[in-house]
């Protein structure tokens, strides 16, 4: 194996976070990993912190993937490239990457047909029992590393992950320009569709929430209007907002049965709803006469395919105020920290960022 080696020398261990068990992450030193012909070692510089990352470090899973051995979390993540394997062709080293999480089988018919976020055999990062990006280097295949131009940060270039969820969202209910649309629930991935439904011409644009923080972000971001469903009955202000007619698209990502039936009820006669978020009940009854008498378009989002390149377009073309997202910043030495944080904090915290190499490295 041939290594191409970055001007400084790269060193033979690194420092990891690791999850030992649910509210004990350590810090460790484990050896730099070797690289195959087609893999790229990249130097973390930026990782955000998701919501997944929060569920396992306090419950030791998300639905059916069970952290069962010490974890390293963190799939949200860009930086800059420190090695390349001897077959390597796109990337040299110094070359700033985003790094997309899933590498999927490339064989199977979902693979095949452009479908891979659905690869049954998908190694996605900081998914058990597979480790992420909460450490200084990382090895990834070249195929899923997207150059990022010097205009996008580190930090914003992270937001392409949550905003690849929304990409697939905005497709797979078919959003057209002078459109509709309500999205309910302001977290990350909510406010990042916020983006993507701007981008594919949506004018306008509800949002929903019950922190007026998130909803003021919304605003930042694109979203035309907001709904703060602590103080308004959120279909009855979509009604009136819609002069009764109801949206042309839903998108739920908040993940419980109030939000997804209140998005059902918000479509006008042949609307569509798409289901992002991740309800934590298996039994999840929606109105099926409504979706049939009213010919409701029903789509299902898991994860993304083929959104990377699309995703730092809009992201390096937006005018919408990306930097306002970064609220809290943490080096690796209090990933702990940054956990705690954006479990405890959702008033406060938007999107809270590890800089596995400190800082400043980021900003060089």
């Amino acid at each position: 194996m041939r290594w191409i080696k970055m001007d400084h020398e790269i060193p033979r261990k690194m420092k990891v976070a690791v999850l030992n068990e649910p509210y004990d992450i350590e810090i460790k030193e484990v050896n730099v990993p070797e690289l195959g012909p087609h893999d790229v070692l990249v130097q973390m510089l930026a990782v955000g912190v998701c919501g997944s990352d929060v569920h396992y470090y306090a419950h030791g899973s998300v639905g059916e993937f069970v952290v069962e051995a010490p974890l390293i979390l963190g799939h949200e993540c860009a930086g800059k490239v420190a090695a390349v394997g001897s077959d390597v062709t796109h990337f040299k080293p110094g070359d700033r990457v985003a790094v997309e999480p899933g590498v999927p089988c490339g064989t199977c018919e979902y693979c095949k047909t452009g479908k891979y976020n659905l690869c049954p055999d998908v190694v996605f990062l900081a998914t058990p029992p597979v480790d992420g990006a909460f450490t200084e280097y990382l090895k990834h295949p070249e195929d899923y590393l997207f150059h990022i131009p010097d205009t996008l940060s580190y930090e914003q270039a992270t937001l392409n992950e949550p905003l690849s969820v929304g990409i697939q969202a905005c497709r797979r209910a078919n959003i057209q320009p002078g459109s509709s649309v309500v999205i309910m629930g302001m977290g990350p991935v909510g406010l990042m569709t916020v983006v993507a439904a701007k981008a594919f011409g949506a004018t306008q644009i509800i949002v929903s929430d019950m922190e007026q923080n998130r909803l003021d972000e919304a605003l930042k971001l694109g979203a035309t209007t907001t709904i703060n469903v602590k103080d308004e009955d959120v279909n009855q202000r979509i009604n009136e907002l819609t002069q009764q007619h109801g949206v042309d698209y839903a998108i739920e990502t908040a993940g419980n049965q109030i939000a997804l039936r209140s998005a059902l009820a918000a479509l006008k006669n042949g609307g569509t709803l798409a289901a992002v978020g991740l309800a934590q009940e298996a039994d999840n009854p929606l109105n099926i006469p409504f979706i049939t008498n009213h010919e409701i378009n029903l789509v299902g989002i898991f994860r993304y395919a083929n959104t990377y390149d699309t995703g730092i377009q809009i992201l390096s073309h937006t005018d919408a105020d990306l930097n306002s997202m970064f609220t809290h910043q943490y080096p690796l030495s209090e990933t702990k920290a940054a956990m705690e944080r954006a479990r405890t904090d959702k008033s406060g915290s938007l999107k809270v960022i590890v800089y596995p190499n400190g800082i400043e490295a980021a900003k060089l």
